[in-house]
């Protein structure tokens, strides 16, 4: 199967816009994904990323605008500043972590993650409702099928802190800036605005290996 590697934050729009075509793509190609939500504050700091909220007020006024114009396109349901998103420097600066452990605990328990990392995205982009909460995940896991309890008691085992830490220092050596990233055979892709061109490349690589299996028989 052909492997795809997301590197994203479960606090970013972009990954909850791209949610469903992602899963589309992964099911039509059969290609296995690995969600791998890392540390966005500590990475893109060295990658060349800059996080929203340290913009000028110009780029966040066109970030809107370009949230705006998917969510239209798109039928997707958006709420363009939500309540729960801190629009300067948060109290607690791992508030957009928490989400991300709880969708590596489900993926490392052998489930299938993504229903549990979109509806985490679309409760907070789309819900109002408060992701940092452990009652929150908790509750967002609960309605989607998975054991909330057990999720979020996991997300502080040594095995998810282990895996997060994998994760943030994969993206940064791959140079990843920016949520979501696609990375298929060491190639990135930066952005949900970049599906088509990942779609058109698992497609390649189909044929490719058809070719060969071809040649080998």
């Amino acid at each position: 199967m052909i492997q795809i590697d997301c590197y994203y934050s479960l606090s970013s729009p972009w990954a909850y816009l791209g949610g469903p075509r992602l899963q589309d793509i992964v099911r039509r190609h059969r290609a296995t994904l690995t969600l791998k939500p890392y540390d966005f504050q500590a990475v893109v700091l060295k990658t060349g990323g800059v996080p929203l909220r340290t913009r000028p007020p110009a780029r966040r006024r066109y970030h809107q605008a370009e949230l705006d114009r998917w969510r239209t396109y798109l039928g997707m349901p958006l709420v363009l500043e939500p309540k729960h998103y801190p629009q300067a420097m948060p109290a607690d600066p791992d508030w957009n972590k928490y989400a991300g452990w709880t969708v590596i605990a489900a993926q490392d328990a052998g489930l299938d993650a993504f229903p549990l990392s979109h509806a985490l995205l679309r409760a907070l982009w789309a819900e109002e409702r408060d992701i940092s909460l452990p009652q929150v995940r908790r509750a967002v896991a609960e309605e989607n099928g998975y054991d909330g309890a057990k999720m979020v008691a996991a997300e502080r085992s040594e095995r998810v802190q282990a895996l997060y830490r994998q994760f943030s220092a994969e993206a940064e050596t791959l140079g990843v800036f920016g949520a979501p990233t696609f990375v298929i055979e060491g190639e990135l892709f930066w952005g949900q605005d970049r599906l088509d061109f990942v779609d058109r490349r698992l497609g390649a690589i189909r044929a490719r290996d058809a070719a060969l299996k071809r040649d080998r028989s």
